[in-house]
């Protein structure tokens, strides 16, 4: 009887363990989702941005605009999406998995118009991804934290 019990414990406690353990492993390292960007001056809430795989790249379209400031359409685009509206634009194109880094994707910043290389790397467990946009070299360029709302 009382090997049972032991037998029992053993078991609840390691469907405990492993339980919680798998689930993360199966939510870490992935990007897809929605994400909050924040504003690189005010770091308000900006947007929410909802990344999905397609063909085995990662491309993000805006799902919503959070900062009142901002304009609802691209005006400084200087492509096919010039004047068209924000809200559902694919900002984020082309993102290769690399192991825990994603690399050789584009990203559009609607309040400049421009269009720039982009790296990105999980951190925090998953729970924030370091948005790298540069030109030329990553060195040259600036970082944003966007954080994991689902």
């Amino acid at each position: 009887m009382i090997k049972n019990w032991i037998q029992i414990l053993l078991v609840l406690g390691l469907s405990c363990f492993l339980g919680p353990q798998s689930s993360f492993a199966e939510d870490e390292g992935v990007i897809t989702g929605i994400w909050k960007t924040f504003d690189d001056e005010t770091n308000q809430p900006a947007a929410l941005i909802q990344i999905t795989l397609k063909g085995g790249l990662y491309s993000g379209v805006v799902k919503q605009i959070l900062d009142p400031s901002a304009l609802p359409t691209c005006e400084k685009c200087t492509d096919e999406r010039k004047g068209k509206p924000v809200l559902g634009m694919e900002i984020l194109t082309g993102l290769k998995n690399n192991g825990d880094h994603y690399s050789s994707g584009r990203i559009l910043d609607p309040d400049d118009g421009e269009i720039y290389h982009a790296e990105a790397t999980l951190k925090d467990r998953g729970n924030k991804l370091d948005v790298r946009a540069y030109i030329g070299i990553p060195l040259l360029g600036r970082t944003q934290t966007w954080a994991r709302e689902r």
